[in-house]
């Protein structure tokens, strides 16, 4: 078996085998052997650090500068590598000039020094290994470089070096202190699987194509005040010191999935001008903004292990099982919030940021093409353990609750939105409807376009505000919420207002729970949905005063109605005496007898008649008998009168007590 590294293993060039023992090294030295690349017919058995002076300087006076040279495996002196980059010397720009140079498995026992050189050709350090300090800087790659394998003991200085093709790095080992200060990436970079176990510095860095730093090794700290013009990969890095992003941008998408940061990740003032990804990410040190993201911020599957203050702007937010093992605040912008099944271990406090985000110097963040209404708007709770959520300043709409726990212990701050029903006049039948104001849950929402037929309105457009609003499982119905399903998510909020003493809050809460309970064909019986019919009918659930009240106005109506036409009789009745009186002068007994109460004829509608009515039916509003004799009909109506009008009364009072109690 052979490779092309600087292993124990045979490679697969020609080599030097200079030092070969049979005992402890049969390969030797794996230097490629000079002689079939002098450009000279000299015979040359031994690679470039083995010819005699006299065959190195032959070789080396036959370079020119931009000459192609292949020194795979060959161990280089910093005295060696300095006469070979003299001899390819650019007489115009007194600067190493090199074609396709292959340095593959070569060994840099001391310094090396590439500095300023520029290489036309490929570039392969595959598996080199610089023992002392290497210097790149200003180097000019212009085709290919690869560094695949390479490990760099000493310090890595890349500083302003250009990379026109692809920078291969993957797999390097960086020992010591790196930098790739003020380095630019035309083409594709892969820093893939790379150990970095000095401090690592990228800063102003610019990368025009792909960036890739899967799974690299950040020992200590990483600096990254860099630009990435094309698609940036983190995915399963591992920062075990600072990570600091701070200023860095991202035009293109940004992956930090799987990554794992040990240390304080600082990403103030970051950009992502598409979405960034930072799905099953691992925060053990504190992370904090402000970040600015025009797509969208995927932090589902994240963990934060310790206290944390995320300050983010951007179009969309994706918690969903999202885990916090402390305590977080989070304040947003413009913001589509999902925490679907996001576990709390600690109270987590969402809030709308009123003004722009400042940097911890003061400066007002760039929140660019975020010109929407800055509020935060909450899509999803469900499965959340709500006991320890805080939602401040948030539109909750759209918001999904069912399957969330302990939503009677939701903590509401601020102004909180929540949707409301179809505006205006609508047909059921022939009969027109319009639907009471009340706050009502997405749920229902969802439920009612379902039940109604309602088609889904086409993607990316608002449905009109006439109009209940399908979900997203629009039409199926064994995926929309049932009235059932509703009910106790009206019923726990209901009491998460109660409990924070906001009764008239809930009230409309209350009323969305009894209108699901109306609504349930199957949870509620048929004489309990009847009553709430009623209940409905009279006074919204003894919710709506206007609505009782005009029912009282129509009762007393009817009842002086009534009242003129059957209740009251023709005239009062007389009593009249009728005595005996014996012949012989004794005593005289008299009987008073009242006349029953006549039925009214002729003109029963008088002013007079009229008073009457009016008093007996006041007296029944507050429960009282008037005194008046009344027909058989009558005295009827004044029972009815008097069950049903302080009733109604009631309602309307119990309506008003429950929008003002404190």
């Amino acid at each position: 078996m052979s490779t092309s590294s600087a292993g124990s293993l045979t490679p697969s060039w020609p080599h030097c085998a200079h030092g070969a023992d049979p005992d402890t090294d049969p390969v030797g030295c794996r230097g490629i052997r000079v002689s079939a690349f002098a450009g000279r017919a000299i015979p040359m058995r031994f690679c470039l650090a083995h010819l005699s002076e006299a065959s190195r300087d032959i070789y080396l006076r036959s370079l020119t500068p931009g000459a192609n040279i292949d020194l795979r495996g060959t161990t280089f002196t910093e005295d060696l590598l300095t006469r070979l980059l003299t001899a390819l010397q650019d007489p115009t720009t007194q600067r190493p000039h090199l074609g396709d140079a292959r340095f593959r498995g070569a060994r840099f026992g001391s310094n090396a020094d590439f500095h300023g050189a520029r290489f036309d050709g490929s570039a392969d350090f595959h598996g080199a290994r610089f023992d002392g300090v290497a210097r790149f800087v200003k180097v000019q790659f212009t085709s290919g470089a690869h560094f695949y394998g390479a490990r760099f003991a000493g310090e890595a200085g890349f500083g302003g070096v250009q990379f026109t093709g692809i920078a291969n790095f993957y797999g390097t080992r960086f020992d010591d202190e790196t930098s790739f200060y003020g380095a630019r990436f035309a083409g594709r970079v892969s820093f893939g699987g790379v150990q970095f176990t000095g401090n690592a510095n990228f800063c102003e860095a610019r990368f025009a194509g792909v960036a890739s730093f899967d799974g690299a090794q950040f020992t200590t700290h990483a600096l990254f005040d860099a630009k990435f013009t094309g698609e940036a990969s983190f995915s399963d890095a591992q920062f075990a010191g600072g990570a600091w992003f701070e200023r860095s941008r991202f035009s293109d998408h940004a992956s930090f999935s799987g990554a794992r940061f040990d240390g304080p990740a600082w990403f103030g003032e970051v950009w992502f001008a598409g979405n960034a990804d930072f799905v099953a990410a691992r925060f053990v040190g504190s992370f904090w903004g402000p970040v600015t993201c025009v797509g969208v911020l995927d932090l589902s599957g994240a963990v934060f292990e310790v206290p944390v203050t995320l300050d983010i702007a951007a179009r969309q937010v994706l918690f969903m099982r999202t885990r916090w093992e402390s305590t977080a605040t989070i304040r947003l912008r413009y913001a589509s919030v999902d925490l679907k099944h996001a576990v709390l271990a600690a109270p987590v406090a969402v809030a709308a940021h009123p003004a722009p985000f400042t940097s911890a110097e003061g400066r007002l963040v760039d929140e660019g093409p975020l010109t929407d209404p800055a509020g935060v708007r909450v899509v999803s709770v469900q499965g959340v353990d709500a006991a320890l959520l805080v939602l401040t300043d948030t539109d909750l709409s759209d918001c999904l609750f069912s399957g969330a726990f302990h939503l009677d212990q939701l903590r509401l701050e601020g102004r909180t939105v929540f949707a409301s029903p179809p505006t205006g006049w609508h047909l059921q039948g022939i009969r027109p409807v319009r639907w009471t104001r009340r706050r009502v849950l997405a749920e229902e929402h969802h439920w009612r376009a379902q039940t109604a037929g309602q088609p889904p309105p086409p993607p990316g457009v608002t449905p009109p505000t006439d109009r209940w609003r399908p979900g997203s499982d629009h039409p199926d119905p064994e995926l929309t919420p049932d009235p059932d399903d509703v009910a106790p998510l009206y019923r726990q909020l209901r009491k998460a207002f109660e409990d924070s003493k906001n009764e008239p809050g809930a009230a409309d809460f209350y009323y969305g729970e009894c209108e699901m309970r109306r609504h349930d064909h199957t949870g509620t019986p048929r004489v309990e949905r009847a009553l709430l019919w009623g209940y409905w009918l009279l006074s919204g659930y003894g919710l709506r005063a206007s609505r009782a009240l005009g029912w009282l106005a129509v009762s007393m109506l009817a009842t002086i109605v009534l009242l003129m036409g059957f209740g009251l009789p023709a005239s009062s009745p007389k009593q009249e005496a009728t005595g005996t009186v014996p012949p012989s002068g004794g005593e005289v007994t008299l009987t008073i007898d009242k006349q029953p109460p006549q039925n009214p004829t002729g003109d029963r509608f008088t002013s007079d008649r009229f008073e009457k009515a009016l008093s007996i039916t006041l007296n029944s509003v507050v429960f009282r008998s008037s005194g008046q004799d009344l027909t058989t009909a009558g005295t009827y109506i004044e029972m009815t009168s008097r069950l049903l009008e302080p009733t109604l009364l009631a309602l309307a009072v119990l309506a008003v007590r429950g929008r003002i109690k404190r």
